[in-house]
């Protein structure tokens, strides 16, 4: 059969199948195997059976075997079996070993006939076996029977296909022989993925339940509907031997006994039967495996490099050694901060391209949430200018006063600066939570060492609101020293003149540009169309694309605020809309422009855009007082100047405050955190609980890299086996072509005489006619139709 490195072979195959199962992902390797197909009772478990020596599977009517069974063989002095589910236990009582198959599948399938395509590893250990790994896969059926779906036949052959359309499986086609061979569902399948039948070993079962007269020998000798790698009979127990337990050692001696005795099989009994069948799969899996071994080691060299670097951290592996575990920590909590950094500063490598994360977004909170935060609070024209009309008269009391009061200036200006506090603050929340989020996504990579990765957790998150109170505390100090001095003589502070010239300068500079659609602007109402829109200073203008070549239209600032809107049930464009405050139309007969955008991030960044441009959002007020200003001209004047006096100085300390908020925050929390990381996290660390608790590693963790290291030897001794299997190694050539068109034929095959008897489905049927030159026996002749004259057919 070939040398002793071949011999070790198929149990290096087993091996290396175990090992990829139980680290639950696939290496890519298609390892040689035998698959078992057949239809339902077809005899399948029986020849399987057979080969061990033993009843182990399970027994009923209908479908019984409802998972596919991974089944290893293996020669060895003591017997038992072991599943791969449960591998510390070992089954010395194969009827437990029925018990577990059925438990098993029950527990994926349920208990009603249902079926899965996830195996059960079953390996056998036995001296009356030899090395073989063979898949028994349920039976081809045609009605659903339980809670099984009407599709159950397409579903089983989809199963059956993923695994004999491998290149690496051999396929045992199993046809019991009182049913038309020219119809067998398992030769058909072999044949759709095995055109040339090079995988392809026939098996006729049930020889001795022929009708009486009848005989397979024209089958089994490959003259009639032959087969490449030919056909091998078997005889199994009858259902009455079966439940009468009848031994299958004595079952196979009475196999040897049909085979002899019989005349038609005689003459070929040392090539049936099952001892011979197991020896015959033996030689071609092996065989098979030598063919395959080029291809196998190129793939098992290419899986042993991608596991190098990942294994190379566990081969010196002891989880007990208090070097290994302070070493671990070290350099958990240095990548940690490393990770955290590089987080928080950006960096080039593993860039996240769906979404923000950690500096970028604490960036779009700095630059546009915080400004429109600032924005939103501004004060409402009208309430505005009735605060400064009672602080004027207010300050001048029962007298008339001649000249705008300075203190009626700086009491409007302190009441707007202490409104900064509230976005201040909702920035630092903001802040916060994105670090929160940082640290965790950063803590995942210590998801071995769950009391680590907790600790760890929860001593940044409480050191970062540690951080929170001084920062706030910081963030109201600035607001409180802006407020105790008024300072008017700021280069920026230039009054209502200079204010209006400053504007007409600036206002064609451009703020934006890019993409918007329009949502309530089409030739159908309630269409949308979308434009490229300009925003500057002065003006939005919106033209047919980003060339702007064709202007659809220009819109004046003046008047315009922004409002939310809430996007219709059907849309996920986010909405925003732009309006007149003075009632009047905005664009042709709309009352307001809606603009739609991709995402809420698009829609901050629109709006930010256009609080540069002085369009600030709406504030919704309910006005229960009556409108209380004064007609009075001199006061009127009065009002207007210190109005545009506060405008400018607002301003100022706006631009003041969105300078110094993201530098305080910066300063005192995101720095000062990675600090904390870097220098004191670790004696925080240890403080909190011994090196060995928080080394710990979790199950799976543990679980993982025993797989891991499992594989990679797996791997490696496969290598070296392989290696060291002779290129000379004794092989049976696969044998020549055979004639194999009947199973072409006989699914579409017609007779072209009209009135032809069996023109819509033609049989092949046996039976006995004497002829001269057999001996004692009588040689049975194939009948055939007189006008049919089909290949392998021979006329009565």
């Amino acid at each position: 059969m070939g040398n002793r490195g071949m011999e070790e072979l198929i149990p290096l195959v087993n091996k290396l199948q175990d090992a990829f199962s139980s680290i639950g992902q696939s290496c890519h390797l298609d390892l040689p195997q035998i698959a078992v197909v057949g239809g339902q009772s077809a005899g399948k478990s029986s020849v399987l059976e057979n080969f061990v020596g033993r009843d182990f599977l399970p027994r009923g009517s209908g479908i019984v075997t409802r998972r596919p069974l991974i089944l290893q063989l293996i020669f060895s002095k003591t017997e038992y079996a072991e599943f791969l589910h449960c591998k510390s236990k070992k089954f010395t009582d194969f009827e437990e070993v029925r018990q577990e198959i059925e438990a098993e599948t029950d527990r994926v399938t349920g208990t009603n006939k249902g079926i899965s395509p996830v195996p059960i590893n079953l390996r056998v250990y036995s001296p009356h076996v030899l090395n073989l790994t063979l898949i028994d896969l349920p039976g081809i059926t045609k009605v659903p029977v339980g809670d099984q779906p009407p599709d159950i036949e397409y579903q089983i052959k989809d199963m059956i296909l993923q695994f004999i359309s491998r290149e690496s499986s051999l396929i045992l086609a199993v046809t019991p022989a009182n049913m038309d061979l020219a119809n067998s569902d398992a030769l058909k399948l072999a044949k759709e993925v095995d055109p040339q039948g090079l995988r392809t070993i026939g098996v006729i079962t049930k020889l001795d339940l022929m009708d009486e007269g009848t005989d397979a020998r024209d089958v089994l000798e490959n003259k009639l509907l032959p087969l490449r790698r030919g056909y091998i009979g078997v005889v199994n127990r009858s259902q009455k031997d079966i439940e009468g337990k009848k031994d299958i050692r004595a079952a196979l001696a009475a196999e040897r006994k049909f085979f002899l005795s019989h005349p038609a099989y005689r003459h070929m009994a040392d090539r049936m039967g099952t001892p011979h069948l197991q020896k015959t799969l033996n030689q071609q899996l092996t065989n098979h495996i030598r063919e395959s071994l080029p291809a196998l080691r190129s793939k098992l060299q290419s899986q042993l490099l991608s596991l190098e670097k990942e294994v190379e951290e566990y081969k010196n592996f002891r989880p007990d050694d208090p070097t290994r575990k302070t070493k671990a920590l070290l350099q958990m909590v240095q990548q940690f901060g490393v990770d955290f950094e590089k987080r928080i500063e950006g960096s080039g490598d593993q860039v996240d391209t769906l979404e923000l994360s950690g500096g970028a977004r604490i960036n779009r909170i700095f630059h546009e949430r915080f400004p429109f935060e600032l924005v939103k609070m501004e004060f409402d024209e009208k309430d505005l200018r009735r605060e400064i009309s009672y602080a004027i008269k207010n300050i001048h009391g029962v007298r008339t006063g001649l000249f705008t009061p300075d203190l009626a200036f700086e009491a409007i200006v302190k009441k707007q600066v202490v409104k900064l506090k509230e976005p201040c603050l909702k920035c630092v929340d903001l802040v916060i939570q994105e670090l929160i989020n940082t640290v965790r996504q950063c803590t995942s990579k210590l998801s071995s060492y769950p009391r680590l990765r907790e600790e760890t957790e929860r001593i940044v998150t409480t050191y970062i609101r540690e951080r929170e109170g001084r920062t706030k505390d910081q963030i109201l100090l600035l607001i409180d020293i802006e407020q105790s001095y008024i300072n008017t003589n700021h280069e920026d502070f230039i009054g209502f003149a200079k204010y209006v010239l400053f504007r007409i300068v600036a206002g064609g500079a451009v703020i934006r540009r890019g993409w918007l659609t329009i949502n309530n602007i089409s030739l159908m109402k309630g269409g949308s169309k979308e434009y490229w829109f300009v925003l500057t200073a002065e003006s939005l203008s919106w033209y047919k694309d980003e060339e702007e070549k064709e202007k659809k239209y220009m819109l004046p600032l003046d008047n315009l605020k922004i409002r939310d809107v809430e996007k219709g049930f059907m849309s996920n464009k986010h909405v925003f809309a732009i309006f007149n405050t003075e009632q009047r139309n905005v664009y042709k007969d709309l009352r307001q422009i809606e603009l739609a955008c991709d995402s809420q991030e698009d829609v901050d960044s629109w709006k930010a855009s256009f609080l540069r441009a002085g369009v600030y959002p709406e504030k919704d007020q309910v006005r229960t007082q009556e409108n209380t200003f004064s007609m009075d001209p001199q006061l009127e004047r009065q009002v207007e100047t210190i109005r545009n006096l506060v405008d400018s100085y607002v301003a100022i300390i706006n631009k003041s405050i969105r300078d110094l908020m993201p530098k305080t925050i910066m300063h005192l929390m995101i720095n000062n955190t990675k600090a904390f990381i870097h220098h004191e996290l670790l004696a925080y660390l240890y403080s909190s609980a011994d090196q060995s608790s928080l080394m710990e590693e979790s199950a799976d963790q543990a679980q993982r890299r025993d797989d891991m290291l499992r594989m990679y030897h797996a791997l490696k001794e496969a290598l070296n086996i392989i290696g060291d299997i002779s290129t000379s190694t004794v092989s049976t050539p696969v044998p020549p072509p055979v004639d194999d068109t009947w199973l072409q034929s006989t699914s579409s095959h017609r007779c072209a005489r009209p009135g032809h008897p069996q023109a819509s489905s033609p049989q092949v049927s046996v039976r006995a006619q004497p002829t001269g030159g057999r001996g004692k026996g009588a040689r049975p002749q194939m009948v055939q139709h007189p006008a049919c004259h089909s290949r392998g057919c021979h006329p009565a």
